[in-house]
């Protein structure tokens, strides 16, 4: 298989990571197509013996950091037409209130949980896979994921009945 065949393989992945990260199709694709940019014209230089696919995800939340950098400096204006619809029958009340709110819950968090916690469940990777796509040691980012999952529990009222079924 060639390189780009190998990219070409992990772009669904990367799509759903950067999804998940702007919280915006149309952001998450560019987003895509400026990592592929670049890895391709990186290509070349990239050290054969690591992972490819971690080497990818490296240069999407990479180019995610800056795009905060800048945006965070620009502010963020949405256009009224480019506002998300809500469907026009509602998923039942309970499980649709309960994925907003872990959804807002996700959002809430800290860019570094957020990155980490994402690698993970949604992208099913393993945590050395997350810690080498994040260029951070493995102890770093299972400290991360656990800060994450915690403050998910405390932000979304789950915190208690975890406390409890334990002392049970």
């Amino acid at each position: 298989m060639t390189a780009l065949n190998e990219i070409e393989s992990h772009i669904p992945a990367l799509r759903r990571y950067a999804h998940a990260l702007m919280r915006d199709l149309d952001a998450g694709d560019d987003l895509v197509q400026d990592c592929l940019e670049r890895a391709v014209a990186a290509l070349p230089s990239r050290r054969p013996d690591g992972s490819l696919k971690a080497w990818l995800f490296r240069i999407l939340i990479n180019r995610h950091r800056d795009i905060l950098r800048r945006t965070a400096r620009a502010g963020h204006l949405v256009a009224i037409e480019n506002l998300p619809v809500e469907p026009a029958t509602p998923a039942g009340q309970d499980g649709h209130m309960a994925l907003r709110e872990t959804e807002a819950a996700i959002a809430r968090l800290p860019d570094d949980q957020r990155r980490a916690l994402l690698l993970v469940a949604l992208e099913g990777a393993s945590f050395d896979e997350a810690a080498a796509a994040l260029e951070i040691p493995k102890g770093t980012f299972m400290s991360r994921l656990a800060r994450a999952r915690a403050a998910l529990r405390t932000m979304t009222g789950r915190a208690d009945s975890v406390r409890r079924k334990t002392h049970e």
